[in-house]
């Protein structure tokens, strides 16, 4: 039943997983005016699954000073979500990288090509000798 209500609330998302750099475009409203603005950062923890109540933390340093956010997965006022890279990771949270700064906050990246869930899925091309 619950399923049914919430079908029509849900949108497209791509296949976010703790560890990847993400680019939100968020909605701001100003008065009567709207505009788009962009928070990018690594993401550090996904909660409460991939339905209508989903959230994930995304964390990014600004001047100097950790700042995160979290955004509701399905939220009307997420207009767009970016994955810029993946990221190597063997945690569900990323909560530690909060007292590290620098290089030691890095983590290994991944390669990542967009449309494609995984690196084993890509095509492989082959060159065929007539």
């Amino acid at each position: 039943m619950k399923e049914k209500i919430t079908k029509e609330y849900l949108k497209k998302i791509p296949e976010i997983k703790v560890g990847d750099a993400v680019r939100v475009h968020q909605k701001i409203k100003e008065g009567d005016k709207e505009r788009i603005q962009i928070f990018e950062g690594i993401v550090l923890s996904q909660k409460h699954g991939k339905g209508i109540s989903g959230t994930f933390s995304v964390r990014k340093i600004i001047s100097g000073i950790g700042t995160e956010k979290t955004f509701p997965l399905h939220s009307p006022n997420i207009a767009k979500i970016e994955i810029v890279s993946r990221g190597k990771r063997r945690k569900a949270k990323l909560y530690y990288l909060r007292k590290r700064v620098g290089k030691k906050a890095k983590l290994k990246r991944k390669e990542y090509v967009p449309g494609q869930e995984s690196i084993e899925q890509a095509p492989v091309e082959t060159e065929e000798k007539t």
